[in-house]
């Protein structure tokens, strides 16, 4: 039963952080769309991480590929709180949605960790159940 508690709680700050994400683009003050190109980085960041836990199979040490791919997921984060900055920078679009975007960005990536820690154990509840 906690993990469908965890389940509920992640898809609801999955929610609000897409909420900050679209009235960053759909207000009518800012009324500009080109801050949706995070969500190719939402959908990229966790893909390192599945190919590294797939292919390593040793949980108690580190190795090269676990991080080479920390090291593509931080990459791929910073890329994502970056592209609203340069945007706002070039006026493309303003900063109150280069705000709400950034704080988007914040609350996603935080879930995305948080599905990490809940799922990504060896133990009888995990991700792939899903």
């Amino acid at each position: 039963m906690a993990g469908i508690k965890a389940l509920v709680g992640l898809s609801f700050s999955g929610a609000i952080g897409l909420t900050f994400l679209l009235l960053g683009c759909g207000l009518e003050q800012y009324g500009v769309y080109w801050p949706l190109f995070v969500l190719i980085f939402y959908v990229l960041s966790p893909i390192p991480t599945f190919i590294a836990r797939r292919v390593s199979d040793d949980d108690s040490s580190s190795n090269a590929c676990r991080e080479l791919s920390y090291f593509l997921t931080t990459g791929i984060v910073v890329s994502a709180f970056g592209l609203p900055i340069i945007l706002a920078r070039t006026g493309t679009i303003f900063w109150g949605a280069c705000g709400l975007v950034m704080t988007g960005n914040a609350v996603i990536f935080l879930t995305i960790l948080g599905f990490f820690i809940v799922f990504g154990g060896s133990d009888d509840f995990s991700w792939e159940q899903w």
